[in-house]
């Protein structure tokens, strides 16, 4: 058995494997998680002197102290040229734990992401806050590197991002572009954002909204002029809306829908899914677009009753010669309809492209079970 690990053969292989994630944890072998599922590496279980051996590889002599001290730490590294990810060490029962999380160097664009065109229109605002939500791993932070990419190649103007860690590097193009990483340019996201406010921003990125204080700064940034845009974790943009409300004193609840009404622009709710053909995953993406209907039920207190309607964008690898449109009022979820519903998409499967308009919950079954080499993005917008 070895006495250390090499951790640069482990993230090559990472990255080599297409790994989204490589776990470490005293205890179990390495493993990875590929398309969504963890699987174990053909390696020796590591044990706590196998792990410590890792620290030094990973961590500066400031960074180890600060783990010794917190018990856990986050931070992000570089393999060679080759990639970036971000870290993360903690303790467990058994000793300790790390996960590295794969960061593409270069950020992709919204066609090669699969996510809807509708999130290129919403980084042309020049106020108002917008939203990604979802579970983690769910592929929140590289969409909003691509929406800030975009910015940054087609507005002059001056973007601050606040990250915990910094995981996407951007070089300023058409705009001026300034990134803060927590622990090492700040101390906290809301003492970033306090500070963003005196330092001339158009777009301020916040990598998380964690805390009321976070929250409420987003907020005045967003009503006084500056587009912001920030993540949640919750699984949809409903919920989304309600997360932030629930954190607030009662007596502030009304003020702050208020400002929840005006404020906002766009809640993007996102998740990966594996594909048919298992070649890698693509985004479901629930987007809840601002409208004065919207508006007067955050205010209103009625958020529950903001219709969502979804339309798949289905695209085919071969060539598209026409366009048919489905248009569902609701869908039964018995047997019957959806081999119905199977059927009517196969029989145009093969030229066209299927654009189905139902509820989000109802249409993730429906299309996930039907054909392989598809790629798929969901769009939804109040009616």
């Amino acid at each position: 058995m070895n006495s250390t690990v090499d951790i640069n053969e482990l993230l090559n292989y990472a990255l080599e494997s297409g790994a989204s994630d490589l776990h470490l944890s005293v205890g179990s072998k390495p493993m990875v998680r590929i398309n969504g599922s963890i699987k174990p590496l053909n390696l020796d279980i590591l044990t706590r002197d196998l792990m410590i051996s890792i620290l030094p590889q990973v961590m500066n002599a400031e960074q180890i102290k600060k783990f010794e001290q917190e018990k856990e730490i986050d931070f992000s590294t570089k393999l060679d040229n080759k990639g970036r990810f971000r870290v993360n060490f903690f303790n467990q029962l058994k000793g300790i734990a790390g996960v590295f999380r794969t960061i593409p160097e270069v950020i992709r664009g919204f066609e090669e992401l699969g996510i809807p065109p509708v999130l290129k229109d919403l980084t042309l605002m020049d106020h108002g806050l917008i939203l990604l939500t979802g579970p983690t791993g769910s592929g929140k932070s590289t969409t909003l590197a691509t929406m800030v990419n975009h910015i940054n190649e087609n507005r002059a103007c001056h973007i601050i991002t606040i990250e915990d860690p910094v995981e996407y590097f951007h070089s300023s193009k058409e705009s001026l572009i300034n990134q803060r990483e927590l622990g090492t340019n700040t101390h906290s996201f809301s003492n970033a954002l306090r500070s963003a406010l005196r330092e001339d921003p158009d777009v301020i990125l916040v990598g998380e909204m964690r805390d009321l204080e976070t929250i409420s700064l987003a907020l005045t940034a967003s009503e006084t002029g500056h587009l912001v845009m920030s993540t949640l974790h919750t699984g949809s943009a409903v919920k989304a809306i309600d997360r932030i409300i629930d954190m607030y004193p009662e007596g502030q609840k009304t003020q702050i829908r208020a400002m929840m009404s005006e404020s906002l622009e766009a809640v993007i709710a996102q998740k990966l899914l594996p594909r048919k053909d298992g070649e890698g995953r693509i985004p479901a993406c629930e987007v809840l677009i601002s409208s004065t209907a919207v508006r007067n039920l955050i205010r209103e207190d009625r958020i529950y009753q903001i219709p969502l309607m979804s339309i798949a964008f289905i695209k085919t690898e071969k060539e598209i010669s026409g366009l048919a449109l489905t248009l569902l009022e609701s869908v039964d979820t018995t047997e019957n309809h959806l081999n119905g519903l199977q059927k009517k998409m196969l029989l145009n499967f093969e030229t066209k492209v299927q654009m189905v308009c139902v509820r989000f919950w109802k249409i993730k079954t429906v299309i996930f079970g039907l054909i392989p080499n598809i790629d798929i993005a969901f769009t939804t917008a109040p009616h």
